[in-house]
This record gives structure tokens, C-alpha cells and sequence, in this order.
């Protein structure tokens, strides 16, 4: 599907107040008058589109895979291109300062603690498979840079680097006064407040996204209004997906087709009629009994329904053996392909709780006959477009550690059960239309944290913290595609809401500021700056083995349709055939290209942790 195709589902965000807003214009950029910002993007988005053009452009090592309008539509120059970014050296000429050896630059060694700061809500906005919380990076910024110096992150990942460097001209006054007690303590010099500019890179397009959204200004109302607004269509649109009958009284009674064209939609429901809204449906996996080959649902026989524990040992419900997890026989189903159009065999499952609230009050449920009718007619409709047709490469974290074929996931629509693959259609039309481009972006920002929270990734945890309860937002394994034997499918509001409210407060503190970053997508051994340009590096590298980026970012940028050229990834992957020497050599062409765009005497604060010292022996090979 077209992102200019606007189905019925998806026209109602532009009858409401939505619309285009007027910026406040007019707008400066790189030195540059616009009448408004939409103009700014319209120019710049055009000269982009020219380059994008150019063969030459795209052999830049690390050029993501995509389109030309899938790069575009990711994209907002010149602070940000979804490749590497054409402006670059222009935002380094107006807001830098050519190297001075005349001018003197003194700095002591400088450590902090980068655990600071983990509960922060700015770095809870978006999850990433690492990251270093900004409040932790503010102090080595404070210390070895000055107001409008220009910082580089080359291995930005979700950009706290960019963060902390706003953060240095945003931070509250208490904040303020703690780090001067902070610095006074240690016999350092009080540091000086104000914005740093900031280089942010990344070999991932999904990185760079969240990053430029955690970077760049916009109106946090309007945002939060789009998004209640999209959700409440959602609801409106697909809520019957999401209908289950609380309680039967004597009113249902020959009521079952009534009840039925309710729950489907189509009829309204009668004040007689107790519906609630399912919050979260938990699919178990089927197994076989080894003694009478009878199928077994999981959670049905081995969950304690008081304690929400999981027995050890459970009789089987044909035979009465005693069954363990480790005796039973994982069952398979040949289910067709609607969008293959061929049968694929996949692990059984079945709806086996439902968690539902009625007028404010949660309550757990098995599903009844309403409840299978309307899955099955989910099943039955069609397949929705915008789910990405995209069949899995071959990657260490798919096909060797994680073994997704097993679990009959070869393309990404497989991660998907068909309601959820409706519902994520859904969410991302209706963001990918949304008029204001700033906005757009952050809708998406919004809605790609759904995609692994939706999908057969998002495990069932009845116990939390040690006791029975909690969210099942996002429980996914971190590291890892891993399909657990229960997952939890979630509703989009039960998924998406409550975030909706913790972004909007966390990016309430309106820490962005215009033209204080520039993003560009590729690799760290060629970032496009002049020599001797760069104040003072900010980096954490790849984790050797630990994480796989590449394979991991897979699934969002999937969505995005701009994936990860991986070539060049600084990593320890067998399957791709890097091995340490390999990676030692990537990591020295980084460090190389930090040593070059570094002003001589200058500072480069590098994070990282690996327990294997052959990985961290490799990094300061590569740094000397």
C-alpha cells in the first residue's frame, strides 16, 4: 500500500481539529529565513531528494537499505536523514569553530557514574537494547566542553548524548546546584551552563529515529492530541476486536444473536448487555501427552489460578499421568498463509485467558464461545497491507539462537497473530497521514514501541517482582527474539495509553532546542566531518557478542522499510563471519575517524562493558 492511500478507516484524523497547524514563523536554519518550518522541510527534503539520486551518494558505506520515499518519509533535513546526511558539513561550518592551537584547552581526567539516572522519565520515553541515561553523560559534557561547543556521539544508538548536551542549557536549578556541589567537592571548576551542540550517528535507521525524536523540538499538546485522538478512532473503528460479555443474566437469554452482532460490531449494545473491553488475551501453547497423545493446553493445566505460579507437575486431563513441561511433546498445525497463499506449519496454540475491564474493574475470564467467534472472524478477514511482507534473512539471532523457524516464523507478518496484525495496521496508516511531519514522527515514535508489545515476543508474566500482578505492556526477553509458551496479546489502548501520557509528561520538561543536533545514518568509520572539527566525543561502541543490533532493529525497521546495512557493523557474529580479528579491524577504522575529526588535546569519553577482556583488549587495541 501507498503511503498517499487513505482508506475510510483512515479519513477521520483530518475531520477533526487535526489539521495543519501554522507554525510560528518565521524560521531560521543553518542561516537560512522560512517563511514556517513545513517550508523549511520542503526545501530541504527536496535538495535530499536530489541527492538520493546520485549513484554515488548511495555507495557511502553503510547507506541503509530502502527506498528513496522510504528514506524520505523517515527523514527531516537537515537535522535529520534516515542515510548519511548530505548537511552535515553545514551545520559543523555555521555552529563550530575551526581549531585554534593558539587558544588554550586544559582538562584533568574525569569519571562518573553512568547508572545515574536509569528512572529519569526521559530515559524511559523508548526502550533500546542499551543505553547510557543522559543525567550520567550531563557532568563529563559539563567538564570537558564549554556552551556551543560541538559534541559527536558516533555510536548514538537512542541518542542520550544529544540529550544531555540540551541538558546542559535546560536543566533545572536544583539539578544545577547539585552538580556544582558535585564538582566543588572534587576540586573541580564550576562548570559552565549552556546548550551544546551535538553530532549524533548510527549504523541503524531505527536508531536514529528514536533519536531524532528524543532531539528535536515539537508541540508536545498537539502530539498528545493526535494521539488520544488516533486512539479513540482505533476503538471506534476496531474496538469490537476487543468485546467480551462480563457476566450472562436473565436478560441474555434468547439473546444470542443479539449478543453476537454486538460483539461483532454490528448492532449497538443495548444497556441490558454487560461488555467489557478486553485488555489482554493470554495464548498458551499446545502440547501432547507422551502416554495418550491427548492435547494439552499449558496454561490451562499447569497454572495455579490462586497464585498465578506455574506447578511443577500437573495431571494430564485425558489420561490423569503426571505430567512436567519437560515430558510433554510440542504439537504442531499446518494454519494457510493468507499472505503467502501456501500452508505453513506453526506451534499450537489457543486463547486461554482473557483479562478484561468492566466500568473501571479488571477481571479474568475463559474464553467463551463469543469470544473464539470473533477471533474466527478476525482470522477470516483480510490479511492488512501495511504489515510488512518481508521475509527474514538469514541473522545469528533468527535462525541460529533463536531458531524462529521452529516456531514457524520465516517472514515478519509471522510475529503477528491476525488481530494484532490489524490492529498495528491501524495505528501506523493513521500516524503515516498525520499532516505535520514533526508530529507524524512522533506518532510513529509512539506507535513502534507497540510492535514488539503486540507481537508473539510479549511473554505472560503473572508474577512480577516476586508476587502475582503487574503490566503486561512489553515484557518481551531484552537481547533476544524469544517466543515464550504464553504470551500476552494486547489491546492497542491497554498498550499504548498509559504510554501516551508518560511521553507527554516526559517531554513536557521541553528539553529539545532548534538546530542544537544533526543526525546522520551510517557507519563510524566514514562520518562525513573535516578534520580537526569536533570538540569532544561522547561514545559507547558495540558490545562485541553481547547484542546484536542489526538483527534486533530488524523487526521496527522492518515497518519503516529502511533496514540496517549491516556490512559494516562492528560486532562479533559468527554467522555473519566476524570474528574477533573482524571486529578489532572495524572498531580501529572507528577510532581512526574519531581520532580525525577530534581537535588535537581534546577529550573522548568511552563507555563500554564486556565481561570477555579478548572484546575490551580489542577496543584499546583499537584506540591506540
Amino acid at each position: 500500500m501507498s503511503r498517499q492511500d487513505q482508506p475510510h478507516f483512515q479519513q477521520k484524523i483530518f475531520d477533526t481539529d487535526q489539521s495543519e497547524p501554522c507554525d510560528p514563523g518565521p524560521v531560521i536554519c543553518l542561516g537560512m529565513t522560512f517563511p514556517n518550518d513545513e517550508e523549511r522541510r520542503k526545501h530541504f527534503l527536496e535538495k535530499l531528494c536530489e541527492k538520493l539520486k546520485d549513484p554515488e551518494f548511495r555507495k557511502i558505506e553503510g547507506f541503509p537499505i530502502g527506498s528513496d520515499e522510504d528514506i524520505l518519509a523517515m527523514s527531516d533535513p537537515p537535522y535529520y536523514t534516515a542515510c548519511p546526511n548530505p548537511f552535515i558539513a553545514d551545520f559543523i561550518k555555521h555552529y563550530g569553530t575551526p581549531y585554534d592551537p593558539s587558544k588554550p584547552y586544559s582538562r584533568e581526567p574525569f569519571a562518573v557514574d553512568v547508572s545515574e539516572g536509569k528512572t529519569d522519565p526521559i530515559y524511559k520515553a523508548h526502550s533500546y537494547h542499551t543505553k547510557v541515561p543522559h543525567l550520567a553523560i550531563v557532568p563529563s559534557i559539563l567538564h570537558y566542553t564549554e556552551p556551543g561547543d560541538i559534541v559527536l556521539d558516533g555510536f548514538c544508538g537512542s541518542g542520550m548524548t544529544g540529550v544531555a548536551s540540551q541538558w546542559c542549557g535546560s536543566a533545572p536549578d536544583d539539578y544545577k546546584r547539585k552538580i556544582e556541589r558535585e564538582f566543588k567537592a572534587q576540586g573541580i571548576e564550576k562548570p559552565k551552563w549552556g546548550t551544546r551542540r551535538v553530532v549524533l550517528n548510527d549504523l541503524s535507521p531505527a536508531a536514529t529515529f528514536i533519536a531524532a525524536n528524543y532531539n528535536m523540538p515539537f508541540d508536545v499538546r498537539e502530539f498528545a492530541q493526535a494521539g488520544k485522538c488516533i486512539l479513540d478512532e482505533i476503538e471506534q473503528e476496531i474496538g469490537w476486536m476487543y468485546r467480551t460479555v462480563h457476566s450472562f443474566t436473565e436478560n441474555t437469554k434468547g439473546q444470542e444473536s443479539e449478543i453476537r452482532k454486538v460483539l461483532l460490531g454490528e448492532a449497538s449494545c443495548p444497556s441490558w448487555m454487560n461488555i467489557g473491553r478486553i485488555e489482554y488475551t493470554v495464548w498458551s501453547e499446545v502440547f501432547t501427552c507422551p502416554d495418550c497423545a491427548g492435547d494439552v493446553v499449558f496454561l490451562d493445566e499447569a497454572l495455579d489460578k490462586e497464585t498465578k505460579r506455574v506447578k511443577d507437575a500437573f495431571p494430564c486431563p485425558h489420561c490423569g499421568s503426571e505430567l512436567t513441561k519437560q515430558r510433554l511433546d510440542r504439537s504442531y498445525e499446518a494454519r494457510f498463509d493468507p499472505v503467502l497463499k501456501k500452508s505453513v506449519q506453526t506451534p499450537k496454540r489457543k486463547p486461554s485467558l482473557i483479562v478484561y475491564s468492566f466500568y473501571g474493574k479488571r477481571h479474568e475470564k475463559t474464553p467463551d464461545e463469543y469470544d473464539l467467534a470473533i477471533l474466527e472472524r478476525i482470522a477470516a478477514m483480510e490479511w492488512p497491507s501495511e504489515m510488512p511482507l518481508v521475509e527474514i534473512p538469514s541473522m545469528h539471532m533468527t535462525h541460529e539462537r533463536a531458531r524462529m523457524d521452529r516456531q514457524g516464523i520465516t517472514y515478519i507478518h509471522h510475529f503477528f497473530l491476525p488481530r494484532a496484525a490489524h490492529a498495528l495496521a491501524a495505528l501506523w496508516i493513521k500516524a503515516n497521514v498525520y499532516p505535520n511531519t514533526r508530529i507524524r514522527h512522533m506518532l510513529l515514535f509512539l506507535f513502534e514501541q507497540a510492535i514488539w508489545g503486540m507481537s508473539q515476543l510479549n511473554r505472560y508474566q503473572p508474577i512480577q517482582q516476586g508476587r502475582p500482578g503487574g503490566s503486561q505492556v512489553n515484557r518481551q526477553m531484552t537481547g533476544v527474539y524469544y517466543i515464550a509458551s504464553q504470551i500476552s496479546e494486547c489491546s492497542p489502548r491497554y498498550n499504548l495509553s498509559n504510554k501516551l501520557d508518560r511521553l507527554t509528561k516526559a517531554f513536557g520538561i521541553d528539553v529539545a532546542e532548534r538546530e542544537a543536533v544533526t543526525l546522520t545514518n551510517g557507519t563510524a568509520a566514514q562520518l562525513g566531518l573535516s578534520d580537526d572539527c569536533i570538540d569532544y566525543i561522547f561514545t559507547g561502541p558495540p558490545f562485541g557478542e553481547n547484542i546484536y543490533y542489526a538483527d534486533l532493529n530488524f523487526l521496527v525497521e522492518s515497518w519503516h522499510r529502511v533496514i540496517t546495512n549491516a556490512t559494516p557493523e562492528a560486532i562479533v557474529d559468527k554467522f555473519k563471519k566476524k570474528g574477533m580479528p573482524e571486529y578489532q579491524h572495524l572498531m580501529q577504522r572507528c577510532f581512526e575517524e574519531y581520532y580525525r575529526v577530534l581537535k588535537p588535546g581534546r577529550w573522548m569519553t568511552v563507555v563500554f562493558h564486556n565481561s570477555r577482556n579478548a572484546v575490551w583488549n580489542a577496543i584499546q587495541e583499537g584506540m591506540q
